[in-house]
């Protein structure tokens, strides 16, 4: 499959649309796998027989791109939730019309240019939406690293990848790489990204301490992980901010900033890490 690299993810229970059969350029077929095709773009996950999956991306790119599609995923195992001990709420993965985050005035509410900022994200720099959803932040990112920089696209839906990978392309933007996540593990490149945003997502992990875990192998040194969420129960969509801090004490994070501008409604936080 001449110009296709990929990247290699550890649980071949992945799965994205119907089987399919793709032959790569020496006439080899493999098999037990699924694809996405759009009108340029093929997205798929191969079950290997050693147990491991790849996924790759017909898109190509240059810089920081080809370093993301050339990284390695799979050595990053699932977390042993058995060792977990958070016990509160969490609110069901969001899987409805993706289409309500674009809302119009989404920019100026949540003031995502200033998010950006203080997230360190610029020109030339790697970043990965977590539960990027309809791919709402991902574009937006991807328009301020530039062709130089990298967006990875994390969901553990499948549709909500389709969705991205066709709106990414729709949108002439080859700097964005997709990753089928799963509950515990985004499943993100070792030492891929400068910043990380996980907009409205965080509420819904089951077992955040050793997710969170799993995702500082994705942090290059000085990465910064930003959450904005609203207050809540963890049933309700949303969380208390004081259990976040908490929650990412014990996985191994500081907090470095705090911030309440992304809505006037009292509700909405903006929270900003670092490992220690």
């Amino acid at each position: 499959m001449a110009g296709v690299v990929g990247e290699v993810i550890t649980d071949s229970r992945s799965v994205i649309a119907s089987p399919c059969e793709l032959a790569d350029a020496g006439g080899m077929v493999l098999s037990s796998g699924s694809c996405l095709r759009g009108a340029a773009r093929v997205f798929f996950v191969l079950t290997l027989a050693s147990g491991a999956v790849v996924s790759a991306s017909g898109q190509t790119g240059t810089g920081s791109q080809q370093t993301l599609d050339k990284a390695t995923v799979g050595m990053s195992t699932t977390p042993d939730v058995a060792k977990d001990v958070t016990k509160r709420p969490t609110s069901t993965p969001y899987s409805g019309d993706l289409s309500i985050f674009e809302y119009p005035d989404r920019d100026k509410k949540l003031q995502i240019d200033r998010v950006m900022d203080l997230l360190g994200i610029t020109p030339g720099k790697n970043v990965a939406d977590i539960g990027a959803g309809s791919g709402w932040f991902t574009v937006r990112a991807a328009r301020r690293v530039g062709p130089a920089g990298a967006v990875i696209a994390e969901d553990i839906n499948p549709l909500a990848i389709e969705y991205i990978g066709k709106r990414v392309l729709k949108e002439n933007l080859p700097n964005v790489r997709t990753v089928l996540g799963s509950a515990d593990d985004p499943r993100l490149p070792s030492g891929s990204v400068d910043a990380v945003l996980m907009l409205k997502v965080y509420h819904e992990i089951a077992h955040p301490v050793p997710t969170m875990k799993v995702l500082q192998k994705a942090l290059r040194p000085g990465a910064k992980v930003g959450i904005i969420d609203r207050n809540g129960n963890g049933a309700d969509h949303g969380l208390n901010h004081e259990v976040v801090v908490k929650e990412m004490g014990q996985a191994g994070y500081k907090l470095v900033g705090t911030y309440d501008f992304t809505k006037a409604d009292g509700q909405d936080y903006f929270l900003i890490f670092q490992v220690r």
